[in-house]
């Protein structure tokens, strides 16, 4: 948004102090406008003044070229080299000084030769002083000023050019930033000032405007749309006072009526736009009705020539206001070429509407289109502004184009006004603590919170509490709670003229056990030699997946759900670069499908997964330089590594119903009895289609569960258990049994026969092969038995590893091997 404080002096009575432009620029940038440049006018004519040609001779050597002597009211007169078409005796012009500079061409003028002929000065063109006419020669002030001031006067505040225009960065949340009322009540309200606005228009008595039922419906979703016909218009340039702030805000002039709907836009936020009546009959083929204006989504396929002179094809996410059922404007966003206002228009239709801004926002989007109306109504321009800013227009319409107003048509959706805001004193004493006043700390006084709220156009009415808080209009968005109406008060007062107050007592914050427990998982992982990975949550579309109702991108519009797919990629992409392995993890929440929950929100779960591809190189020399990827048990290894913090024991059972791992070389990683994850090797499938290698491994963990569990208070309590003084005794074990009996179910048997001397018990071989018969295994187990008070004999000894094999025999039919 470009602000000019010319234009924000008539606006603002303030204390000249308060709108000198840097310190305007600080203040409004700490309170949430960000400026981002500052552009002084004056600069662009700097050391240019009035000239007076007294007389043109041709070059002597070139034939394009003039020679000229230029009285500029100080001295003899310049002899300056001029190449413009226009330039003759007699004529008034903008002459630049041998020293000055002009930051639209980026020159500085020095005394040079041209041709052979000596030029101390150069005759400049509009363009050449930032405002370009269109035009090839010189400027010509004869025609541009009413009278022409003495020679030698400045020719900067004769243009126009002794103003100071501030660049705002507006936020989403600020519309009203982008309107000069509403940077105005900024103003006032951080300046301590007062706001003067154009008096209000008078009111144009509406009719209802029939609406078919197709178009109802898309004009009900904006709230409001009215058409006002005048006739008896002179389209011509606009007055120099009208041009100059349309340009200084960055919009073009174009001719009258055109500038008037540009003009009320800048000030109040409303967008607006003219229809050539007479045109839009050509298309009705007569004299068009209010009730052939019509509104509804593009055709796939249908061609619209905008504004700006390109044909555009328009899709079903286009809005578009027709004419007959013929498109006539982008909703929202530019008018067509077809029914545009031209010097011969006499008649018009003056469009004044609210459209909604995701319709706005997809529409702009779909033709690749991004106007100043646009960007007004994405961010939300509030209905009730709407025909006041259409009763000022048609006010400056008859003003500066003589039109006479024959009727408006209004459709409007009935609303309910907002209710006004309870502010608490308590509230905000407690929230924004004192202020500082003459160094003393002491609560804000009433006078100042009514004045800044009032200021920024809140209505207030005083209650044994504080004030009972009506918003106006332009702030009803964002302005719609208490705590809001609070935060205003201290951004516009200054953040910085609160005393440091803090909370009494003081509670000292921290991490909760969950979360310092995700910390030490995240390092733990990263030291058994994982990379951690942060990729994107949105994705491409695939069924199932969330999709989002206004993604940037096609193919960043739906919510990922799994994080193995980008990880796989991930390691893809990594061993194609020359890279020898890929390890890698994320933890990261994804988004099933399945529909919303009845409160409208989509389920989330909270996921580690990670990917173990190829080898570490850093591994090598154990290798003599050859490459060396880890098995199965060796990646599984590297995870149970990794989990150490959690303290929990992982129970692996066998898992084949797993279509993106391997069906003899995966399993259900499970905690507690209840299933948490799965881990297996990737499915040669899988692992072909992605150009990995075999020796690719992935996990996947809940990790709510895992957290929960490694959380308990009994796990992190801390038990003494004193070194053993007396020696114990091993035992090996080895067993036959079926192939599908996991050494997990053996362990937890062996556990519970060898209680109470059994105090260790651990898998050491497994074997299966020839000397076994077919569908049997072989197991051995070293099992270490103690007692904490004296040394077992072998008789006792004996007894316990009896009853665990007689255990595994009656439960596994396992036999022993000999």
């Amino acid at each position: 948004m470009l602000v000019s404080l010319q234009w924000l002096r008539e606006l603002v009575s303030v204390e000249p102090a308060a709108l000198v432009p840097d310190h305007l620029a600080e203040r409004l940038s700490i309170a949430g406008f960000e400026v981002e440049a500052i552009e002084d006018l004056a600069a662009r004519a700097a050391g240019v003044v009035v000239g007076h040609v007294l007389q043109r001779d041709p070059h002597p050597n070139a034939d394009k070229l003039s020679v000229c002597k230029v009285d500029v009211g100080a001295g003899e007169p310049l002899q300056i080299v001029c190449g413009a078409p226009n330039v003759r005796q007699g004529l008034h012009v903008p002459v630049a000084l041998v020293g000055s500079t002009l930051p639209a061409v980026g020159l500085t003028i020095k005394p040079a030769e041209l041709r052979g002929v000596a030029s101390s000065g150069m005759i400049c063109s509009l363009r050449e002083l930032g405002l370009d006419d269109g035009s090839d020669g010189i400027a010509e002030l004869d025609q541009l000023l009413a009278a022409v001031p003495p020679l030698g006067t400045p020719v900067g505040p004769l243009l126009g050019l002794d103003d100071q225009v501030l660049e705002l960065a507006i936020t989403a949340n600020r519309p009203d930033g982008l309107s000069m009322r509403g940077i105005a009540r900024e103003v006032a309200a951080l300046s301590g000032g007062s706001t003067t606005f154009p008096a209000a228009a008078p009111v144009v008595a509406a009719e209802p405007l029939a609406a078919a039922a197709a178009d109802r419906e898309a004009i009900e979703a904006g709230g409001l749309f009215s058409l006002t016909a005048l006739d008896g218009l002179k389209v011509g340039p606009s007055p120099d006072w009208l041009r100059q702030r349309l340009e200084r805000a960055g919009v073009r002039a174009i001719n009258n009526v055109v500038d008037i709907t540009n003009l009320v836009m800048l000030e109040t936020g409303q967008p607006l736009h003219a229809f050539d009546r007479d045109r839009l009959g050509a298309l009705t083929g007569g004299t068009p009705e209010p009730a052939s204006i019509g509104l509804r989504q593009g055709r796939p396929g249908e061609a619209f020539v905008a504004l700006d002179g390109q044909e555009r094809t328009l899709s079903e996410e286009a809005l578009v206001v027709t004419c007959g059922d013929h498109p006539i404007a982008l909703a929202g966003v530019m008018g067509g070429l077809a029914e545009a206002v031209s010097e011969a228009t006499t008649a018009i239709w003056l469009e004044a509407a609210v459209f909604a801004p995701q319709a706005v926002r997809r529409s702009a989007r779909s033709v690749g289109l991004r106007t100043e109306a646009s960007s007004r109504f994405e961010k939300g321009v509030p209905r009730e502004i709407t025909l006041a800013a259409a009763d000022r227009a048609v006010a400056l319409l008859q003003e500066l184009a003589g039109a006479s107003v024959k009727g408006r048509w209004l459709h409007q959706q009935s609303a309910s006004p907002q209710a006004p805001l309870a502010l608490r004193r308590d509230a905000l004493h407690n929230l924004l603590g004192p202020v500082l006043v003459e160094g003393e700390a002491q609560d804000l006084d009433d006078e100042r919170i009514t004045a800044t709220l009032e200021a920024l156009g809140c209505v207030l009415e005083e209650d044994e509490e504080g004030w009972q808080v009506r918003v106006p209009p332009e702030r009803a968005m964002d302005l719609r709670r208490e705590v809001d109406l609070i935060e205003e008060v201290a951004r516009l007062v200054g953040y910085d003229h609160f005393a440091a107050h803090l909370p009494d007592p003081l509670i000292p914050g921290g991490l909760e056990p969950a979360q310092q427990l995700e910390r030490r998982l995240r390092h733990s992982l990263c030291a058994a030699g994982l990379q951690e990975i942060v990729s994107l949550s949105l994705v491409a579309a695939a069924p199932g997946r969330v999709p989002l109702a206004n993604p940037l991108l096609a193919d960043y519009g739906h919510l990922r759900d799994n994080l193995h797919q980008e990880l796989l990629q991930a390691a893809r992409r990594n061993l194609q670069a020359s890279l020898g392995g890929f390890w890698g993890f994320e933890i990261g929440r994804v988004f099933p499908g399945g529909g919303a929950s009845g409160d409208g929100r989509h389920a989330e779960r909270t996921l580690l997964v990670g990917v173990i591809a190829g080898e570490r190189r850093a591994e090598r020399w154990r290798s003599s330089g050859k490459p060396a990827p880890p098995d199965y048990f060796q990646a599984r290894g590297v995870l149970q590594a990794g989990l150490e913090p959690l303290r929990l024991p992982l129970e692996d059972r066998p898992l084949t119903d797993a279509p993106l791992l391997h069906p003899g070389r995966a399993a259900q990683l499970v905690v507690e009895g209840k299933t948490a994850g799965w881990f297996g090797q990737l499915h040669p499938a899988e692992a072909g289609a992605l150009d990995l290698p075999a020796a690719t491994y992935v996990f996947q963990l809940e990790l709510g569960p895992l957290l929960s569990a490694g959380t308990r208070r009994n796990r992190w309590q801390p038990s003494f258990r004193p070194y053993p003084t007396v020696p114990a005794s091993e035992r090996d074990l080895a067993l036959v049994v079926p192939t599908d009996t996991t050494a997990a179910d053996l362990l937890a048997a062996i556990r519970k026969a060898g209680k109470p001397l059994l105090e260790q018990a651990e898998l050491i071989d497994r074997y299966e092969g020839a000397q076994v018969e077919a569908g049997r295994c072989s197991q051995a187990f070293r099992l270490r038995y103690r007692d904490s008070a004296r040394t077992l004999t072998d008789e006792e000894v004996e007894a316990a590893h009896g009853r665990v094999r007689e255990a595994l025999e009656r439960r596994f039919g396992a036999e022993q091997r000999r």
